[in-house]
């Protein structure tokens, strides 16, 4: 009788083990985004989740060491990196391979570089708008039945600069390329650096920042316009009060004292947004020798 018992725990284990890879599997096969046929309803009774991260590194040559441990402590399902600073041919992809991801990098010699990094099949790739512009700010696929963007807009440099006519317009275009290629209806996740503080309750000292880069009334009306297409900022639905930022200047002790901005998040469409269960600023990321001056942002979603 245990031998039988025993051999139908292998069966059922056996069972569930086929039922996780066929999942895998599966999801990953989620159509092309015009075709509005996203689903990531859970298949043969398994219960669907994701872990969700996002961090700008500040060079992944630089904090190779830092991310790797991150990734092995966190073990997100899906990783957003922006402003990786490498060309695609120097992207460490072999380090994160040996953990189980699957590496789809866009980047550029010394500057932005953006990056998914994932424990499952990453599809349909897309890099950039599409038009003429050559910086590696965003990159795209389809992961679990999800559309997953890893976004890194424009810092802007100071205001009236051609820098910030050019960031204003990068969002414009960021808009036109959601309403062209998305669908709000279907499960998406704009996951970045966006270098705007949406609101002054995400800022240490509202009125020293009133009308500079990173806080200017037209960057947030830019970054607004985005979000009118059918995106929420779901940290704030789970996290209402002031004083919780991601980035903090080197300078000036400016992570001790807590004098931050929030400018990383993820904006998910509302079937992604409605299941997300948590979400958080990992400071400690923050702390220790070489830090990058962001923190990584990480949701988990269920159903």
């Amino acid at each position: 009788m245990a031998g039988s018992r025993n051999q139908g725990k292998g069966a059922r284990r056996r069972s569930r083990l086929h039922r996780r890879r066929v999942l895998e599997a599966g999801l990953a096969r989620v159509s092309t985004p015009s075709s509005r046929t996203f689903s990531f309803a859970p298949i043969f009774g398994i219960r669907w989740a994701m872990k969700l991260a996002s961090w700008n590194i500040n060079s992944v040559r630089a904090r190779l060491d830092r991310v790797l441990q991150w990734v092995q402590t966190n073990a997100p399902d899906v990783l957003c990196l922006q402003e990786t600073k490498v060309e695609d041919k120097d992207f460490p992809s072999e380090a994160f391979s040996a953990l189980g991801y699957q590496i789809e990098h866009y980047g550029q010699r010394s500057y932005n570089g953006v990056a998914l990094l994932s424990r499952l099949p990453l599809t349909q790739v897309g890099r950039g708008f599409g038009d003429d512009d050559a910086a590696a700010r965003f990159i795209v696929a389809n992961v679990a039945g999800l559309r997953v963007a890893s976004v890194y807009v424009p810092n802007g440099q100071s205001v009236g600069s051609d820098k910030f006519v050019y960031k204003l317009g990068w969002l414009s275009r960021c808009r036109q390329w959601l309403d062209q290629h998305a669908d709000p209806a279907a499960p998406m996740a704009l996951c970045g650096d966006y270098n705007i503080a949406p609101e002054d309750r995400d800022v240490h000292d509202p009125a020293a920042w009133k009308g500079q880069v990173l806080c200017h009334p037209d960057e947030r009306a830019a970054l607004a316009h985005i979000q009118a297409w059918g995106v929420e900022d779901v940290f704030r639905r789970h996290h209402p009060e002031p004083g919780l930022y991601s980035w903090w200047d080197y300078r000036m002790l400016g992570f001790p004292k807590n004098r931050g901005l929030r400018i990383d998040y993820m904006l998910c469409t509302p079937s992604l947004a409605a299941v997300c269960k948590d979400i958080r600023i990992d400071r400690e990321a923050r702390k220790g020798k070489l830090p990058s001056d962001h923190a990584p942002v990480v949701a988990e979603f269920s159903l």
